[in-house]
């Protein structure tokens, strides 16, 4: 699983590098064996997952130890912890980095075995243990060194959380399997994404959007090979001034937290904003949308999907179709020349139906983002008597009035979709990952009369 730490790659004092501290891979292997030592047995274990080496060693010494690895966000309040560790049977456990074993672990017992319980966001109910197994992670790594040309002469560079698929399975085990040196930054600041000299970066969109805002930094990125963005959709704006200021177009790829990454974008290949590319090797996918409808549900199969939702079998049969394909809950369309995809949004709130017509969120958050005075942008629909839902817009923006940027929509998409509602806030509420959370701003959207403009 992890080709960097059995010797094919060598050895050098600086392989991985996360928030300051190096080590090479003999050190990070002597570490994770300790671990893998203190947890062999177990059912599952947990560490706090900050930005560290030990949470490196951790995750390591889980697949060492065939004991499964369940990070825990650092800013997790007592109660989400407390769920999580009940929920997943796993011992709070310490790493101590210095501590070191060059006792060989027992291994798992096969490849099928569970090798990391991710929780999702919880925003239908209780957090969900997804269950991922080792040759899920190795089925996902492989196509995507593929589609990225992603090999040991990569430097990766990123500051993303450790305990999403993001940052810990791309961001981590990627770098291992693949064999090339990471730099993790610790906090995600233009200036140390600048600073890293790497080949390979990855980012949220918050990330590039701050680094296109800062020509100096962006400027730095210049030598690098591939920029790949995720978790959210990258914005056009910020698409178009990362080329200007680095010459890269950034590869954009889709993926969920139980599919693991199934769609990018390749090196080398044509990129376009506002799509995440085609399937990946072993990816099918396909769309179920009504008759007469370009967007509908992405579902998909393949080798990189889940084993099931932890101790939730009804949750795991209702994630699929009769005929077992797995149901994203995204709503997206596929260009029928190219087979490019786009993700419009999440199907349970970002297809809109109004006046009878099926409208995607993102095209208009996007038209929105193309106006020079909106900084952030996030559609929703909310029940209206007349039109069934109409479209209400949160943006924030300086010296424009919610008539101009509902002119602005109709000038750039068809009048249908332009918003029925214009609403000035301070800032769009977003996850750790920058994925925006509507369900926060519909709170605050309480109906009123078709036709009102804020």
């Amino acid at each position: 699983m992890l080709t960097a730490l059995d010797g094919t790659y060598g050895d050098r004092p600086d392989a991985v590098a996360v928030a300051g501290r190096t080590a090479s891979y003999e050190e990070l292997l002597g570490a994770a064996r300790a671990v893998a030592a203190d947890i062999a047995g177990a059912p599952a274990f947990a560490v706090t997952a900050t930005a560290s080496l030990e949470t490196v060693a951790a995750a390591v010494g889980g697949l060492l130890a065939g004991v499964p690895f369940v990070p825990l966000p650092p800013d997790a309040g007592p109660a989400e912890r407390e769920h999580i560790l009940r929920d997943s049977g796993a011992a709070l456990t310490t790493v101590d980095f210095a501590r070191r074993s060059d006792a060989t672990p027992p291994g798992p017992a096969d490849p099928q075995d569970p090798a990391l319980i991710l929780y999702t966001s919880g925003t239908t109910g209780p957090p969900k243990g997804v269950v991922l197994t080792a040759d899920a992670l190795a089925a996902d790594l492989d196509a995507l060194a593929t589609a990225w040309q992603w090999t040991a002469e990569d430097t990766l560079v990123h500051g993303l959380p450790l305990f999403h698929v993001h940052g810990l399975v791309l961001g981590v085990l990627g770098a291992l399997r693949t064999g090339s040196r990471l730099v993790h930054t610790g906090r995600p600041t233009p200036q140390a994404y600048a600073a890293a000299g790497g080949s390979l970066y990855f980012g949220v969109p918050t990330v590039w959007s701050r680094i296109a805002a800062d020509p100096t930094a962006a400027a730095a990125l210049s030598g690098a090979r591939l920029l790949v963005s995720g978790s959210a959709a990258l914005p056009a704006p910020v698409f178009r001034d990362l080329e200007r200021l680095t010459g890269h177009r950034p590869v954009e790829r889709y993926g969920m937290t139980e599919t693991l990454i199934t769609v990018s974008g390749r090196a080398g290949g044509e990129v376009r904003p506002g799509t995440v590319g085609t399937p990946l090797p072993g990816i099918r996918t396909r769309i179920a949308a009504e008759p007469g409808a370009d967007i509908g549900e992405l579902q998909l199969t393949g080798p990189t999907l889940f084993a099931g939702y932890l101790g939730r079998p009804e949750a795991t049969a209702a994630a699929y179709t009769e005929d077992g394909w797995f149901r994203t809950g995204d709503i997206a369309a596929v260009d029928p020349e190219d087979g490019v995809h786009r993700i419009v949004g999440r199907a349970s709130i970002d297809m809109i139906k109004s006046g009878g017509y099926r409208i995607g969120a993102g095209e208009i958050e996007n038209a929105l983002l193309d106006h020079p005075k909106v900084s952030e942008a996030a559609v929703v629909g909310v029940p209206d008597t007349d039109l069934g839902q109409r479209i209400v817009a949160f943006v924030v923006a300086e010296g424009v009035t919610g008539a101009e940027l509902t002119d602005f929509v109709a000038t750039h998409l068809s009048v249908h979709k332009r918003p029925r509602e214009v609403r000035f806030v301070a800032a769009i509420p977003r996850n750790a990952m920058g994925k925006p959370q509507k369900k926060l701003l519909l709170t605050d959207a309480p109906d009123t009369p078709h036709g009102t403009h804020r």
